[in-house]
């Protein structure tokens, strides 16, 4: 067999390797690549100069975000340093919606701990209009925003903020008021105080990673300034006192409301404000009007017999009559026109200070009728009625009080024992500064100053004593409202129980009411006190409301270490002698 030889063939003989590609298809590539190396490089500056400001914009809105740094609230305290009202720590639990990722158990322990449903806290997340924010709650406490944190559930977040806290509660909730959720006041000192509590929130840049935690601060915008702290009139002890005993007269007389009001003679400062209802101001959630309503300065009423003293005054101002001046009542009744008004017993010839001790309306009205409607309608005006009392509180009321001119005689004689008027508490317990002083009305503060007043003269000083020793007469054995007296104390004031109005009518409802002040030999407190519609069978100021006057009066003295300036123990006078008595001031 014949061997083949191997023959060696050079590799550059290869037939492929003979090609020969054209030349413009390697240009063409080259083309090519520096087109796009171009694009690119102009590409590079469009996005890194001309698209720098949005492409920040965009990671701004991805990434960034404003936090903002809420303010403390200024605290609210009573004259002697009692916090009224403070701010504690806070969370406020939010979510990205988009972001939220929990298991069955952990959403369900998550809706507990929100006091939610499941289907509510679902449908919050589903239907949130900024898929990137929406709260799921405000204002939780510490403790719980912890045990929220604790279920490390993806895009639920927290936020710090401030909850208000009330620690007097119910007892002073018509003074202090409270806040909503963005910590703006809502009624109260904290509505008409809300610019110089609030203070002005702060707030602060920062870089969020996609689970929302801060990688990074970027600037500080705006630092937070606390609010200012606040000093009322309120002596919180003396509220709490003056607050028991008008509930406990609410109760026992079955009465739809009730309102009291304790005044510093030296100061004119309020040293206590209570209403019944009331309401928790730290658990708001379902309240009613009737709980809210501040009755003693929003609330009017005809102010009935404690107007009498007024037109005494003025009496004796004019010159018409002496505190001895003799005025005959019989028979008890008096015609004015087609009307007729009258005395619940005829009393026969009573002396002015009579007249105010028996509540006569047949004598007021005579020494009403005899002097100018303008002279009377001057001095009601000027111990405030008709003008709303200027305390920096907002709901205070003006009352009715109508111009002189309109007046017929049987108005005027009505209005001189109170009826055909209206008032608040707060404007009634003020006009009563004129008798616990020589003859001065005081203004009168919601917040404290401790200094001594000057008041503006409506009276002399005699008239204003004379007045004086009436209603000490009007508050002793003989007089309307002996169940006024307190053990130790001299007191004088005046009983008041009026008619209700329904529409044009006056029916058989009452306001029992009592206005006073102690010790007469040098006044230091005024209280008065209003009981709306008792229904226990008592209505008459002098065994409803006197009562009311006397304990907190008592417990005010004594809390405030005022000597006693009688050594007489406090008469104990049978209800139905008092009731007995009280009939003649309708």
């Amino acid at each position: 067999m014949a061997r083949r030889t191997r023959r060696n063939v050079p590799i550059a003989s290869n037939p492929l390797l003979q090609v020969r590609l054209p030349a413009y298809r390697s240009q063409l590539v080259m083309l090519f690549v520096a087109v796009a190396f171009v694009a690119l490089a102009a590409r590079t500056v469009w996005l890194q100069v001309f698209s720098q400001g949005y492409l920040q914009q965009q990671g701004e809105l991805r990434y960034g975000r404003t936090i903002e740094l809420p303010a403390s609230r200024g605290k609210i305290f009573d004259r002697n340093g009692v916090v009224l009202a403070s701010s504690l720590p806070a969370r406020a639990v939010w979510a990205i919606p988009e972001q939220v990722e929990a298991t069955p158990q952990q959403f369900a322990e998550l809706a507990k701990l929100l006091g939610t449903s499941e289907r509510e806290l679902r449908g919050r997340l589903a239907q949130a209009a900024d898929r990137s924010f929406v709260y799921l709650k405000r204002q939780v406490d510490a403790d719980v925003a912890e045990r929220v944190a604790a279920l490390r559930i993806a895009g639920i977040h927290q936020q710090r903020e401030y909850k208000r806290h009330y620690p007097q509660g119910e007892t002073i909730a018509h003074v202090v008021g409270f806040t909503n959720v963005e910590d703006i006041g809502q009624e109260g000192v904290e509505l008409a105080k809300n610019p110089d509590l609030a203070g002005k929130p702060g707030s602060r840049r920062v870089i969020r990673d996609r689970y929302g935690r801060v990688v990074e601060n970027v600037e500080a915008v705006r630092e937070p300034h606390n609010g200012h702290d606040l000093a009322l009139s309120i002596d919180s002890t003396i509220q709490f006192l003056a607050f028991d005993a008008l509930r406990d007269a609410v109760h026992e007389h079955k009465a739809k409301a009730g309102a009291a009001v304790v005044l510093d003679v030296r100061t004119g400062e309020i040293l206590a404000l209570a209403n019944w209802p009331t309401y928790n101001p730290n658990e708001r959630g379902q309240l009613t009007g009737a709980q809210l309503r501040n009755r003693a300065i929003t609330d009017t009423f005809e102010p009935g017999s404690t107007m009498k003293p007024f037109t005494a005054a003025l009496a004796l101002e004019l010159g018409q009559v002496r505190p001895d001046t003799v005025i005959q009542t019989a028979p008890g009744r008096l015609k004015i026109g087609s009307a007729t008004i009258g005395d619940a017993h005829p009393h026969g010839p009573l002396t002015i200070e009579q007249i105010v001790q028996k509540s006569s309306n047949v004598g007021t009205a005579k020494m009403a009728l005899a002097m100018p409607a303008e002279r009377m309608w001057e001095m009601f005006s000027s111990v405030g009625l008709g003008q709303a009392p200027r305390i920096g509180f907002p709901g205070a009321v003006a009352g009715r009080l109508r111009p002189y001119r309109s007046w017929k005689p049987i108005e005027q004689a009505t209005m001189s024992y109170g009826y055909g008027l209206s008032v608040s508490l707060l404007q009634l317990a003020r006009a009563y500064t004129v008798f616990a002083t020589d003859g001065e009305l005081l203004p009168v503060s919601m917040f404290k100053h401790d200094d001594a007043v000057g008041g503006e003269r409506i009276v002399t000083p005699a008239t204003a004593r004379a007045v004086r020793h009436m209603l000490e007469l009007a508050a002793g054995p003989g007089g309307t409202a002996p169940q006024a007296q307190i053990s130790g104390y001299r007191v004088a004031g005046k009983t008041g129980t009026a008619h209700k109005r329904d529409g044009r009518q006056y029916v058989n409802k009452y306001i029992a009411s009592f206005v006073g002040f102690a010790p007469v030999s040098d006044p230091r407190v005024i209280v008065a006190v209003m009981i709306d519609e008792p229904t226990d069978g008592k209505y008459y100021g002098g065994t409803v409301a006197a009562p009311v006057f006397a304990r907190i009066a008592g417990d005010t003295l004594r809390t405030l270490r005022v000597p006693p300036d009688s050594t007489v123990v406090k008469l104990e006078v049978p209800t139905s002698v008092a009731g007995h008595e009280a009939g003649a001031e309708l």
